[in-house]
């Protein structure tokens, strides 16, 4: 395998480290929503989740396998640490897809050696061409990663990596794990790696990076100088802590400044050839649709995608990009798919138009799903006067996002005012469709709400999020709400959308009680934390 593809390949990873952001788990369902519209969007790699965590996240990456790896289609990858049961696991997983990679990896800094692993660095050294063998047994396409690379002595790092090629490992990932390295820094680490591993050019140097300093973004960037090929990354920069290097931001930093990075894949400075192979114009919808499944919302004024990312309140600035938008702007809206459509649709519309406009906006509905959708569509229609894409968008993913429904609210109703004591009445359908109703009294109507809820399920939690933000401008717009309940150290969220805020915080609560009630008892493996192969021997 060649060392310089001649572009950055995206390994996108929001299925496997970005579902670690506490509350965002994904059901089998939303995960591959999320990966068809990643093949869409143009990504080379989806890494689709830890096969040996559990049940589900092996389901999972099987499914995507399937359905989204066939033909020219996006490499699926699964993630294992350095161990046979988990290269099993993970090669079982993605055998469907056409193209598959298997990503192993094993931590090699001091600190990690000492108090994680309890290895020597020769006892790790070990570890590695052994188990990258073992994986090139199932595929041709091997990823190794040196975990805490960014706080490992290079001259360790650069035998292991040795080793790591020499067995087979076609892609060298550098991960910065915790967040801790600056741009310069992370630059020399990769520019020595490519200087001092004798082999190197049997590989593709990858990077992977935390944003604890938000420098995740500056360091990819300055590692691409220095001969890094692939960047790992997640929509929105969702991940562990504080997120992972956000995948439209890398891409559009390269796409407008190319003219700068072009000398450095030696090329001319004014070659127009891209230097990634992502689709811009899918960012905005791939980033809307990863909010609404996780529940993470979006910063407004987050780079690229977030609401106030093309906006202009100062009345200088406002006169300037009337005039030139380009005084202001230095990425055209449009190009990362942000637009203003309006569907000419209202209630006299027909199943033909929204689906011709659910397929634009790139969802793939079942004839069932399809009509739930227009059930939901012509109920809004009634409410709305003007409905736009979001509208559309909220009503489709939040179908897509619903979890196992071990209840579905049938009724909400409250009272309140300055004079009443908020009160609301619910009525809820347990698994075997017999209606329950409750009532209770609270500070608020949500409040009342979710303690009539609550009342009704039984389920300890405790409601640790609320949030509620308009899908669209004007008095009739929907409503999104997200909720995040926990339970035994665990999160679960849940999202919905309505004209009236009062429903759609009780089905965001339903739904992410049917999250908590569906992952009760469950602790998946965590691949950075879990120690239970902390002793990990060859053979293992």
């Amino acid at each position: 395998m060649a060392k310089d593809p001649g572009r950055v390949l995206i390994f996108d990873t929001t299925l496997r480290d970005g579902e670690q952001s506490p509350g965002a788990s994904l059901n089998l369902e939303e995960k591959l929503a999320i990966a068809q519209q990643l093949a869409r969007l143009g990504v080379d790699v989806i890494e689709a989740g830890f096969p040996f965590a559990s049940q589900g996240d092996f389901a999972a990456v099987q499914r995507i396998a399937q359905q989204v790896g066939g033909g020219e289609g996006p490499i699926i990858c699964g993630l294992a640490r350095a161990s046979r049961a988990d290269i099993k696991a993970c090669a079982d997983a993605v055998a469907p897809a056409s193209r598959r990679r298997i990503h192993t990896f094993i931590a090699t800094s001091d600190i990690h050696l000492e108090h994680k692993l309890r290895k020597s660095r020769a006892e790790v050294l070990s570890v590695v061409p052994e188990m990258v063998a073992y994986a090139r047994s199932f595929v041709d396409d091997v990823e190794f990663s040196c975990e805490d690379a960014a706080r490992s002595d290079p001259e360790f790092l650069y035998q292991v990596i040795e080793a790591a090629i020499a067995a087979g490992a076609g892609t060298i990932n550098i991960p910065d794990t915790v967040g801790y390295t600056t741009p310069s820094e992370f630059g020399a680490l990769i520019a020595g790696i490519d200087s001092h591993v004798q082999n190197i050019d049997d590989a593709i140097l990858s990077v992977h990076g935390h944003n604890d300093l938000g420098l995740a973004v500056a360091n990819f960037l300055e590692a691409v100088k220095s001969g890094a090929r692939q960047f790992e990354c997640t929509i929105n920069g969702i991940g562990e802590r504080a997120g992972n290097a956000a995948l439209e931001e890398l891409v559009m930093a390269l796409y407008v400044r190319r003219r700068y990075f072009n000398p450095f894949f030696g090329r001319d400075a004014d070659s127009p050839t891209p230097l990634t192979a992502i689709r811009t114009e899918e960012i905005t919808k791939t980033s809307r649709l990863v909010s609404n499944l996780t529940g993470m919302v979006v910063q407004p004024n987050k780079a690229i995608v977030g609401a106030n990312a093309f906006a202009h309140e100062s009345g200088i600035h406002q006169d300037g990009v009337l005039k030139n938008r380009l005084t202001y702007e230095i990425v055209d809206a449009r190009t990362v798919g942000l637009t203003d459509n309006r569907l000419s649709l209202g209630k006299l519309s027909g199943r033909s138009a929204v689906r011709a406009r659910l397929e634009e906006l790139g969802y793939d509905l079942t004839r069932e799903d399809l009509d739930e959708a227009f059930a939901r569509f012509k109920d809004l229609a009634d409410r709305k006067r003007d409905i736009t894409d979001r509208d559309l968008e909220a009503i489709v993913s939040e179908q897509v996002q619903q979890p196992e429904a071990h209840f579905q609210l049938r009724l909400v109703q409250v009272s309140c005012g300055s004079s009443l004591r908020p009160t609301a009445t619910v009525t809820l359908a347990d698994e075997d469709g017999q209606d329950q109703t409750a009532a209770a009294v609270g500070t608020g109507p949500v409040d009342a709400v979710c303690r009539a809820l609550n009342a009704l399920v039984g389920e300890p939690n405790e409601l640790i999020e609320f949030s509620v933000k308009s899908v669209t401008e004007g008095i009739d717009a929907m409503g999104e709400v997200t909720i995040r309940l926990r339970r035994d150290g665990q999160l679960f969220s849940g999202h919905s959308a309505d004209t009236d805020v009062v429903v759609a915080a009780a089905q965001a609560f339903v739904n992410a009680l049917n999250r908590l009630v569906a992952g009760c008892g469950r602790q998946p493996l965590h691949p950075q934390r879990d120690v239970a192969l902390a002793d990990l021997r060859p053979g293992i």
